[in-house]
């Protein structure tokens, strides 16, 4: 210790020479510049002298206003003759200096053409007549040193707009105002003689200089101390910086004079010294208080609490150190009743609870309960005074400056060191008296909430300590059955740290309650191997800390939302949405049967979505509404998960529940999101809408299953809730725009594109299936299957000619429709073949020759009709599908069904072929005329 205190001595007294190498380096400094400014005014002198001359002589013709001329070029510059003067060791004389050309502002050119003179532009260009010499050379003077200034100026322009430098160190910054602010040199001088006296003191006990017995020293430096503070004293007044640093070096130096008389030499008892310490301290925060000097303040309190353990006995006496810890944190007090200095505040908790922290690890027994608990409520009383009396000193209208350490830190470190106590008192997993100390903190704060908000100026205090008071309360139920207790306050407190830091524009409380929230998912993550003795569902312990978790989240949310911070809502809104999330699928997965489990999800699915839905209600954002979204997209895949598990989504006992809940939270949560126009809303109002189709899609396939009915059947009734929607996106858009009204019209046609492309995407896959329609026997175009194709045909036909079709899709309408026509036709034709003619539905199907000939009639019998009603009512599209028609066919007898011909089904293709080729040969020969046409032949 006393070679440590040596070096720092050697290292501070190095610091006077330093300054004084300084001073001589500054004073050389200073003459370079002296002699540096009396050049440039000679400088200016010669050159001020020379313009003078130079301004009788007539000026010269102007060359040019861009090239200077050659002797201007050739001219040495005033840096040139200042560098040579330089070099030669002699100054420039005047006349070199004269010669050095000076840079010139252009002169003005006129462009216009040039005249002859005249003598009214003689006279009028003729130079005004000089002054006298004297006023020459002021005048020339004048302008070099206006132009010097605004050189000057420039400068001075140019280095204020430079970039500011990095802001320094807190820490470093504290430092050098140490050594620049002040009275420098008595400061230094009192580190000096602190480190000086305890050498000294060292080497006159090694030494045996002093022959005077080991009491008679000490006393002597305590008594030219003590001078030294008297001395101090009286010198408050006139120069302050001095006096107080003279107390803190003169109670300093008595202090380790106790020392050394106890520790080093043993004069005194342990007793004697413990009390001049705390006499020597408590003199010093005196001093402190009535000079309103807080270094000293500071001073005192460390040398306070760091006294027993330098004078420690090592006898583990903790009711005695506890004692005159109390003893100091009740002067903390009643200096803040006077003084509001928060770095004294937040020594002082350091020090206390640190302390008694490191205590409590390493020697409490719970026998030693009786003793210990006191001190800790007394501390947690001290400290929870201590923030209001802050707030009290601050001035009027800065009362919302919160020490947020102290108002969130007591509750959250004397709460776990409170657990710690109670920890081997209770057996068996009693944690009752800790929940109720919850509930008492929790009363005891909501009780100095509702007080501090009846007053002007402590709002903020006030809803620190509802915030407490709430999470509290809420803590106590977990701790009744749980001493899972340290992850729910880190949350608690670190949702209150962010709250009180976006209040403040404090990045460190931000900072420490996130780092806090961390710490919490963390212990609860590391205490998941005790969830064996959680009973029941939601009311556990693991539940509970689960739910604090992701409430603290949640709060945090909120708090940065409402302060403008959306990044940091954002992220405080997923970290708290996960844990929700997690905890409810934990909870279902431990305590909901396998069967019962997607009803579950489905319920706590969209329970969020409606809380979410409500919370943006009140203060919409973006994140609430694709929660919802999310909710309802989750819907879908929870119906399958309950399709296979209970056969259908509304089964099991449990489903239809499930989605009644759905429904009406569902409502009400469309209903909160009324008035949001954005796409987060129209995304949410789509999954809505498509969850219901899927739903009674799957109920369909159940419903036909259990009936017994056919494929026919099941695809009909699966395209039903399909094509529902379709038309009621056509025709009663008011009962799907419900509850959102005008705010969902804008998806309207978007919806319609959507249904129809699924309706389109399971109208190709029905036509690769037989469809057979049992029990009742199977018709052509009247099967419940080929009913809802055609169903759907005719609403994509609806769709398709009215105003919500997009234009690309208006102008192949026609060929749409008429396409869905034809491949329908085609599919029944070769189901025709399948049902009646007994055979096999398969790839070899289309090869038979009964499915040939079929299908060429068939075709035929299309070209025929299109061919002939084209003709007829005029339409040449028409007659031009039905002829192309017919020559697909053609070409298909040729290359298909003449391997047929030798059967009696080929011959009946060729014949069918043929007579309808002739039919239309008599009823429409040619192709209709159109308008050109006619007008062609009647010009004819």
């Amino acid at each position: 210790m006393v070679g440590i205190l040596v070096i720092v001595g050697l290292a501070l007294l190095a610091m006077p020479v330093l300054l004084i190498v300084a001073l001589v380096s500054l004073s050389s400094l200073k003459g370079r510049v002296a002699g540096l400014e009396r050049n440039l005014a000679e400088l200016q002198l010669a050159t001020s002298r020379a313009r003078a001359r130079d301004s009788v002589a007539v000026p010269a013709p102007v060359q040019s206003r861009t090239a200077p001329t050659d002797a201007a070029a050739d001219a040495p510059t005033l840096s040139d003759l200042m560098r040579q003067a330089r070099d030669s060791g002699a100054a420039a004389s005047p006349g070199a200096l004269a010669q050095a050309s000076v840079p010139q502002p252009p002169e003005p050119v006129n462009d216009a053409p040039i005249t002859p003179p005249s003598a009214h532009s003689a006279v009028s260009s003729a130079p005004p007549p000089l002054p006298p010499s004297g006023q020459r050379a002021d005048a020339a003077g004048a302008t070099v040193d206006a132009a010097t200034r605004a050189r000057v100026a420039a400068a001075s322009t140019r280095v204020s707009h430079a970039p500011m430098a990095p802001a320094e160190n807190a820490l470093l910054r504290t430092v050098k105002r140490w050594f620049t602010v002040g009275n420098v040199p008595v400061k230094i001088g009192m580190l000096v003689l602190l480190a000086g006296v305890a050498a000294l003191l060292k080497y006159a006990s090694d030494q045996g200089l002093f022959q005077l017995p080991m009491e008679l020293r000490l006393a002597g430096v305590a008594a030219a101390a003590l001078a030294a503070l008297g001395f101090a004293w009286r010198r408050r007044d006139s120069n302050r910086v001095f006096a107080l640093s003279l107390q803190g070096g003169s109670i300093g130096v008595l202090l380790l004079t106790v020392f050394a008389a106890f520790k080093l030499y043993g004069v005194i008892d342990a007793g004697p010294a413990f009390a001049i310490s705390v006499l020597l301290v408590a003199g010093m925060g005196l001093l402190a208080v009535l000079q309103d000097a807080k270094a000293l303040a500071v001073f005192a309190l460390l040398a306070g609490f760091l006294a027993p353990l330098w004078l420690s006995t090592g006898s583990g006496n903790h009711v005695a150190l506890f004692s005159y810890y109390a003893l100091l944190n009740a002067a903390i007090v009643a200096i803040a009743w006077f003084r509001s200095w928060r770095i004294l505040n937040l020594l002082g908790f350091a020090f206390t609870f640190g302390i008694g922290s490191l205590w409590g690890a390493s020697g409490y027994q719970p026998e030693k309960y009786g003793t210990t608990q006191p001190f800790l409520v007394l501390f947690f009383v001290f400290y929870l005074i201590v923030p209001i009396l802050f707030a009290r000193r601050q001035p009027e209208g800065r009362r919302d400056l919160v020490d947020g350490c102290l108002v969130f830190g007591t509750p959250l470190v004397a709460f776990a060191l409170q657990a710690g106590l109670m920890e081997g008192r209770f057996v068996d997993g009693a944690r009752m008296p800790l929940a109720l100390c919850a509930l008492g903190l929790g009363v005891l704060y909501a009780g100095l909430a509702w007080s501090l908000l009846r007053r002007a100026g402590y709002a903020v205090l006030g809803q620190s300590y509802a915030i407490l008071a709430v999470g509290f309360a809420t803590l106590a139920v977990p701790l009744a059955l749980s001493a899972r207790a340290t992850a729910s306050v880190f949350a608690l407190e670190g949702a209150g740290l962010v709250w009180l830091g976006l209040r403040q524009q404090r990045w460190l409380p931000r900072f420490t309650g996130s780092a806090l929230q961390l710490l919490a998912a963390c212990a609860v993550v590391v205490g998941v191997d005790s969830i064996a003795g959680d009973t029941r569902a939601l009311l556990n312990p693991t539940a509970m800390s689960l739910l604090l978790i992701a409430l603290a989240g949640l709060a945090s949310a909120w708090a940065s939302r409402l302060h403008g911070s959306t990044l940091g809502a954002l992220v405080f809104y997923l970290w708290g949405l996960a844990w929700w999330t997690g905890n409810g699928v934990h909870e279902i997965h431990r305590f909901v049967d396998a069967d019962v489990r997607p009803d579950a999800l489905l319920v706590f699915v969209v329970g969020s979505a409606w809380l979410a839905a409500e919370v943006h209600r009140l203060r919409p954002a973006r994140a609430l509404a694709l929660t919802v979204f999310a909710a309802f997209a989750l819907s879908m895949p929870l119906a399958l998960w309950q399709d296979a598990v209970h056969a259908h989504p509304l089964g099991g006992g449990w489903g239809g529940l499930a989605w009644g809940v759905f429904a009406v939270l569902g409502l009400r949560s469309l209903w909160c999101l009324r008035d949001d126009a954005s796409g987060s809303a129209g995304a949410v109002q789509f999954a809505w809408w498509l969850a219901w189709p899927v739903l009674l899609t799957l109920e369909a396939v159940w419903w036909t299953g259990q009936a017994g009915l056919a494929q026919g059947w099941l695809l009909a009734l699966m395209a039903l809730p399909w094509l529902a929607l379709a038309a009621a996106a056509l025709w009663h858009w008011a009962w799907l725009a419900f509850p959102r009204g005008d705010e969902a019209d804008a998806l309207r046609n978007p919806l319609l594109a959507l249904v129809f492309a699924v309706i389109a995407m399971g109208w190709l896959l029905a036509l690769a299936q037989p469809a057979p329609s049992a029990p009742l026997p199977w018709l052509p175009l009247l099967n419940p299957a080929e009913l809802a194709q055609l169903l759907a045909l005719a609403l994509a036909g609806a769709w398709l000619w009215s105003a919500r079709a997009s234009s690309d899709l208006g102008r192949l309408r026609t060929g749409v429709v008429a396409l869905g026509g034809f491949l329908l036709l085609t599919a029944t034709t070769l189901r025709g073949v399948h049902h009646w003619g007994g055979i096999a539905w398969n790839a070899d199907l289309v090869s038979t020759s009964l499915a040939q000939t079929s299908l060429t009639v068939v075709w035929s019998v299309l070209g025929v009709i299109g061919w002939v009603v084209g003709s007829r009512r005029g339409q040449r599209g028409l007659w031009l599908a039905g002829a192309v028609l017919m020559g697909v066919v053609l070409a298909k007898l040729l290359l298909v069904d003449r391997q047929h011909l030798g059967g009696l089904l080929g011959i009946v293709s060729f014949i069918a072929y043929g007579v309808l080729c002739t039919i239309v040969g008599y009823l429409a020969p040619a192709p209709p005329r159109t308008h050109g046409t006619l007008q062609e032949e009647s010009q004819a």
